[in-house]
Protein backbone atom coordinates (compact mmCIF):
# COMPACT_ATOMS: atom_id res chain seq x y z
CA UNK A 1 0.00 0.00 0.00
CA UNK A 2 1.24 3.48 -0.84
CA UNK A 3 1.86 5.67 2.20
CA UNK A 4 0.18 9.07 2.50
CA UNK A 5 3.52 10.88 2.27
CA UNK A 6 4.64 9.10 -0.91
CA UNK A 7 1.15 9.47 -2.40
CA UNK A 8 1.53 13.22 -1.96
CA UNK A 9 4.87 13.46 -3.74
CA UNK A 10 7.20 12.65 -0.88
CA UNK A 11 8.46 15.01 1.79
CA UNK A 12 10.50 18.23 1.91
CA UNK A 13 12.04 19.91 4.99
CA UNK A 14 11.07 23.57 5.23
CA UNK A 15 13.23 23.81 8.35
CA UNK A 16 14.87 21.31 10.67
CA UNK A 17 11.57 21.18 12.59
CA UNK A 18 9.03 21.55 9.76
CA UNK A 19 8.69 18.86 7.10
CA UNK A 20 5.74 18.75 4.71
CA UNK A 21 4.44 16.64 1.86
CA UNK A 22 5.24 18.15 -1.52
CA UNK A 23 1.58 18.35 -2.50
CA UNK A 24 -0.44 20.68 -0.28
CA UNK A 25 -3.50 22.89 -0.58
CA UNK A 26 -3.97 26.59 -1.34
CA UNK A 27 -7.00 27.98 0.46
CA UNK A 28 -7.34 31.26 -1.48
CA UNK A 29 -10.24 30.09 -3.65
CA UNK A 30 -12.40 29.36 -0.63
CA UNK A 31 -13.29 33.06 -0.40
CA UNK A 32 -15.91 34.71 -2.60
CA UNK A 33 -15.43 35.87 -6.21
CA UNK A 34 -12.21 37.82 -6.67
CA UNK A 35 -10.98 36.42 -3.33
CA UNK A 36 -13.32 38.91 -1.68
CA UNK A 37 -16.17 38.30 0.71
CA UNK A 38 -17.62 35.03 1.97
CA UNK A 39 -18.00 31.89 -0.11
CA UNK A 40 -21.33 31.15 -1.75
CA UNK A 41 -21.44 27.85 0.14
CA UNK A 42 -19.75 28.07 3.51
CA UNK A 43 -20.46 24.45 4.42
CA UNK A 44 -18.87 23.30 1.18
CA UNK A 45 -15.73 25.30 1.99
CA UNK A 46 -15.59 23.65 5.40
CA UNK A 47 -15.95 20.21 3.81
CA UNK A 48 -13.13 20.92 1.35
CA UNK A 49 -10.75 21.87 4.17
CA UNK A 50 -11.61 18.82 6.23
CA UNK A 51 -11.32 16.53 3.23
CA UNK A 52 -7.89 17.96 2.41
CA UNK A 53 -6.61 16.90 5.82
CA UNK A 54 -8.33 13.50 5.50
CA UNK A 55 -6.40 12.97 2.24
CA UNK A 56 -3.13 13.42 4.14
CA UNK A 57 -2.42 17.03 3.16
CA UNK A 58 -0.23 18.60 5.84
CA UNK A 59 0.56 21.98 4.25
CA UNK A 60 -2.17 24.61 3.82
CA UNK A 61 -1.43 28.04 2.38
CA UNK A 62 -3.59 30.99 3.44
CA UNK A 63 -3.59 34.70 4.29
CA UNK A 64 -5.59 37.13 6.37
CA UNK A 65 -6.10 39.26 3.24
CA UNK A 66 -8.00 36.45 1.51
CA UNK A 67 -11.55 37.62 1.94
CA UNK A 68 -10.21 39.58 3.83
CA UNK A 69 -10.20 37.43 6.99
CA UNK A 70 -12.72 35.00 5.55
CA UNK A 71 -10.34 32.15 4.69
CA UNK A 72 -8.46 32.18 7.99
CA UNK A 73 -11.75 32.10 9.86
CA UNK A 74 -12.91 29.16 7.72
CA UNK A 75 -9.69 27.27 8.46
CA UNK A 76 -10.05 27.82 12.20
CA UNK A 77 -13.70 26.71 12.12
CA UNK A 78 -13.00 23.63 10.03
CA UNK A 79 -9.75 22.35 11.49
CA UNK A 80 -9.29 23.44 15.10
CA UNK A 81 -7.95 21.76 17.10
CA UNK A 82 -5.28 21.36 14.46
CA UNK A 83 -3.89 17.92 13.71
CA UNK A 84 -0.28 17.34 14.79
CA UNK A 85 2.06 17.98 11.88
CA UNK A 86 -0.29 20.28 9.98
CA UNK A 87 1.71 23.26 8.71
CA UNK A 88 -0.16 26.52 8.09
CA UNK A 89 1.62 29.07 5.91
CA UNK A 90 0.30 32.61 5.67
CA UNK A 91 1.22 35.83 3.85
CA UNK A 92 1.52 39.40 5.05
CA UNK A 93 2.49 42.67 3.39
CA UNK A 94 -0.81 43.68 1.79
CA UNK A 95 -4.40 44.56 2.57
CA UNK A 96 -7.74 44.81 0.75
CA UNK A 97 -9.66 48.05 0.58
CA UNK A 98 -13.47 48.32 0.44
CA UNK A 99 -13.34 48.04 -3.36
CA UNK A 100 -11.38 44.76 -3.15
CA UNK A 101 -8.11 46.28 -4.41
CA UNK A 102 -4.83 44.66 -3.33
CA UNK A 103 -2.67 47.35 -1.72
CA UNK A 104 0.80 47.18 -0.14
CA UNK A 105 1.22 47.38 3.62
CA UNK A 106 4.87 46.74 4.38
CA UNK A 107 5.80 49.09 7.21
CA UNK A 108 7.47 47.01 9.95
CA UNK A 109 4.81 47.98 12.50
CA UNK A 110 2.09 46.95 10.05
CA UNK A 111 3.82 43.62 9.44
CA UNK A 112 3.92 42.96 13.17
CA UNK A 113 0.23 43.77 13.45
CA UNK A 114 -0.58 41.44 10.55
CA UNK A 115 1.24 38.56 12.22
CA UNK A 116 -0.82 39.09 15.37
CA UNK A 117 -4.02 39.30 13.28
CA UNK A 118 -3.22 35.96 11.61
CA UNK A 119 -2.47 34.37 14.96
CA UNK A 120 -5.76 35.56 16.40
CA UNK A 121 -7.99 34.52 13.52
CA UNK A 122 -6.31 31.14 13.04
CA UNK A 123 -6.36 30.51 16.78
CA UNK A 124 -2.63 29.86 17.04
CA UNK A 125 0.16 30.84 19.39
CA UNK A 126 2.83 30.42 16.71
CA UNK A 127 2.64 30.65 12.92
CA UNK A 128 4.58 27.94 11.09
CA UNK A 129 5.60 29.92 8.00
CA UNK A 130 5.03 33.59 7.20
CA UNK A 131 5.61 34.91 3.69
CA UNK A 132 6.49 38.53 3.16
CA UNK A 133 4.57 39.58 0.04
CA UNK A 134 7.15 42.00 -1.28
CA UNK A 135 5.96 45.23 -2.86
CA UNK A 136 7.35 48.74 -3.03
CA UNK A 137 5.72 50.63 -0.17
CA UNK A 138 6.95 54.14 0.62
CA UNK A 139 10.53 53.11 0.05
CA UNK A 140 10.71 50.81 3.07
CA UNK A 141 13.87 48.71 2.88
CA UNK A 142 13.56 44.95 2.56
CA UNK A 143 16.05 44.64 5.42
CA UNK A 144 13.72 46.55 7.75
CA UNK A 145 10.74 44.39 6.79
CA UNK A 146 12.70 41.20 7.36
CA UNK A 147 14.09 42.58 10.59
CA UNK A 148 10.56 42.87 11.98
CA UNK A 149 9.83 39.25 11.05
CA UNK A 150 13.12 38.03 12.50
CA UNK A 151 12.23 39.73 15.80
CA UNK A 152 8.86 37.98 15.82
CA UNK A 153 10.60 34.68 15.14
CA UNK A 154 12.91 35.26 18.10
CA UNK A 155 9.82 35.94 20.21
CA UNK A 156 8.37 32.57 19.21
CA UNK A 157 5.47 34.01 17.23
CA UNK A 158 6.57 32.40 13.96
CA UNK A 159 8.86 29.54 13.02
CA UNK A 160 10.00 30.30 9.48
CA UNK A 161 10.15 33.23 7.06
CA UNK A 162 9.35 33.09 3.35
CA UNK A 163 9.18 35.54 0.47
CA UNK A 164 6.56 36.06 -2.23
CA UNK A 165 6.73 38.04 -5.48
CA UNK A 166 10.50 38.51 -5.38
CA UNK A 167 13.30 38.53 -7.90
CA UNK A 168 16.39 36.39 -7.79
CA UNK A 169 18.38 39.41 -6.60
CA UNK A 170 15.90 40.12 -3.80
CA UNK A 171 16.08 36.49 -2.67
CA UNK A 172 19.85 36.74 -2.38
CA UNK A 173 19.58 40.09 -0.60
CA UNK A 174 17.08 38.63 1.87
CA UNK A 175 19.37 35.69 2.64
CA UNK A 176 22.05 38.13 3.74
CA UNK A 177 19.69 39.36 6.46
CA UNK A 178 17.95 36.20 7.66
CA UNK A 179 17.25 32.57 6.85
CA UNK A 180 14.62 32.16 4.12
CA UNK A 181 12.73 28.86 4.16
CA UNK A 182 10.64 29.27 1.02
CA UNK A 183 9.85 31.46 -1.98
CA UNK A 184 6.38 31.70 -3.49
CA UNK A 185 6.30 33.10 -7.04
CA UNK A 186 4.32 32.65 -10.24
CA UNK A 187 5.55 29.57 -12.09
CA UNK A 188 3.82 26.89 -14.11
CA UNK A 189 4.02 24.87 -17.30
CA UNK A 190 3.45 27.94 -19.52
CA UNK A 191 5.25 30.59 -17.45
CA UNK A 192 8.91 29.97 -16.62
CA UNK A 193 9.85 33.51 -15.60
CA UNK A 194 10.93 32.29 -12.15
CA UNK A 195 13.06 29.41 -13.45
CA UNK A 196 16.20 31.02 -12.04
CA UNK A 197 14.61 31.14 -8.60
CA UNK A 198 13.68 27.47 -8.77
CA UNK A 199 17.37 26.70 -9.22
CA UNK A 200 18.54 29.25 -6.64
CA UNK A 201 16.17 28.09 -3.94
CA UNK A 202 17.13 24.46 -4.58
CA UNK A 203 20.81 25.31 -4.23
CA UNK A 204 20.07 27.17 -0.98
CA UNK A 205 18.02 24.29 0.44
CA UNK A 206 14.84 26.39 0.37
CA UNK A 207 11.44 25.43 -0.98
CA UNK A 208 9.93 26.96 -4.11
CA UNK A 209 6.13 27.14 -4.04
CA UNK A 210 4.59 28.13 -7.39
CA UNK A 211 1.31 29.99 -7.23
CA UNK A 212 -1.18 29.53 -10.07
CA UNK A 213 0.46 26.13 -10.68
CA UNK A 214 -2.17 25.19 -13.25
CA UNK A 215 -1.30 28.13 -15.53
CA UNK A 216 -4.57 29.98 -15.07
CA UNK A 217 -4.78 33.51 -16.39
CA UNK A 218 -2.92 33.17 -19.67
CA UNK A 219 -4.58 34.82 -22.65
CA UNK A 220 -2.22 33.40 -25.28
CA UNK A 221 -0.73 29.97 -25.94
CA UNK A 222 -3.92 28.45 -24.57
CA UNK A 223 -4.77 26.41 -27.66
CA UNK A 224 -1.27 24.93 -27.98
CA UNK A 225 -1.02 24.32 -24.25
CA UNK A 226 -4.34 22.51 -24.24
CA UNK A 227 -3.38 20.38 -27.26
CA UNK A 228 -0.15 19.20 -25.65
CA UNK A 229 -1.67 18.65 -22.22
CA UNK A 230 -4.68 16.87 -23.69
CA UNK A 231 -2.53 14.44 -25.65
CA UNK A 232 -0.32 13.61 -22.67
CA UNK A 233 -3.32 13.31 -20.36
CA UNK A 234 -4.94 10.82 -22.72
CA UNK A 235 -1.74 8.74 -22.88
CA UNK A 236 -1.41 8.66 -19.09
CA UNK A 237 -5.09 8.21 -18.22
CA UNK A 238 -4.99 11.49 -16.31
CA UNK A 239 -6.51 14.97 -16.51
CA UNK A 240 -4.77 18.02 -17.94
CA UNK A 241 -4.60 19.55 -14.46
CA UNK A 242 -2.92 16.43 -13.11
CA UNK A 243 -0.35 16.50 -15.91
CA UNK A 244 0.44 20.16 -15.16
CA UNK A 245 0.98 19.38 -11.49
CA UNK A 246 2.97 16.23 -12.21
CA UNK A 247 5.29 18.26 -14.45
CA UNK A 248 5.99 20.64 -11.59
CA UNK A 249 6.68 17.81 -9.14
CA UNK A 250 9.30 16.31 -11.44
CA UNK A 251 10.80 19.70 -12.29
CA UNK A 252 12.76 20.04 -9.05
CA UNK A 253 12.62 18.20 -5.70
CA UNK A 254 12.29 21.48 -3.79
CA UNK A 255 9.02 22.43 -5.54
CA UNK A 256 5.99 22.25 -3.24
CA UNK A 257 2.53 22.48 -4.74
CA UNK A 258 -0.49 24.27 -3.29
CA UNK A 259 -3.23 23.92 -5.95
CA UNK A 260 -6.39 25.60 -4.76
CA UNK A 261 -10.04 24.83 -5.31
CA UNK A 262 -13.44 25.17 -3.71
CA UNK A 263 -14.58 21.86 -5.26
CA UNK A 264 -14.33 18.49 -3.54
CA UNK A 265 -13.97 16.80 -6.91
CA UNK A 266 -11.11 19.02 -8.01
CA UNK A 267 -9.44 18.58 -4.61
CA UNK A 268 -9.46 14.81 -5.09
CA UNK A 269 -8.21 15.20 -8.67
CA UNK A 270 -5.38 17.54 -7.72
CA UNK A 271 -4.29 15.38 -4.82
CA UNK A 272 -4.04 12.35 -7.10
CA UNK A 273 -1.61 14.21 -9.40
CA UNK A 274 1.36 12.91 -7.42
CA UNK A 275 0.55 9.46 -8.73
CA UNK A 276 0.83 10.48 -12.40
CA UNK A 277 4.10 9.19 -13.87
CA UNK A 278 5.38 11.23 -16.81
CA UNK A 279 7.80 9.73 -19.31
CA UNK A 280 10.87 11.49 -20.64
CA UNK A 281 8.92 12.13 -23.85
CA UNK A 282 6.06 13.71 -21.92
CA UNK A 283 8.44 15.96 -20.01
CA UNK A 284 10.24 17.04 -23.18
CA UNK A 285 6.94 18.06 -24.79
CA UNK A 286 5.91 20.02 -21.72
CA UNK A 287 9.33 21.61 -21.37
CA UNK A 288 8.90 22.98 -24.91
CA UNK A 289 5.77 24.92 -23.97
CA UNK A 290 6.34 28.65 -23.49
CA UNK A 291 4.03 31.53 -22.71
CA UNK A 292 3.82 33.77 -25.75
CA UNK A 293 1.69 36.47 -24.17
CA UNK A 294 1.06 38.51 -21.08
CA UNK A 295 -0.60 37.03 -18.03
CA UNK A 296 -4.00 38.36 -17.15
CA UNK A 297 -3.98 40.54 -14.06
CA UNK A 298 -4.15 38.21 -11.08
CA UNK A 299 -3.45 38.93 -7.45
CA UNK A 300 -1.88 36.59 -4.95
Amino acid sequence: MTSASSALGGKFPLTAELTVSRLGFGAMQLAGPGVFGPPADREQAIRVLRRAVELGIDHIDTSDFYGPWVVNELIAEALRPYRDGLVLATKIGAYRDHEAAWLPLNHPDALRAQVHDNLRRLGLETLDLVYLRHTVDRGIALADQLGALAELREQGLLRAIGLSNVSAAQFEEARRHTEIASVQNLYNVVNRTSADLVAQTAAAGAAFVPFFPLGSGFADSRARQDDVLRAIAERRGATQAQVSLAWLLQRSPNILLIPGTSSLGHLEENTAAAGVALTAEDVAELDALVADGETLEEAH
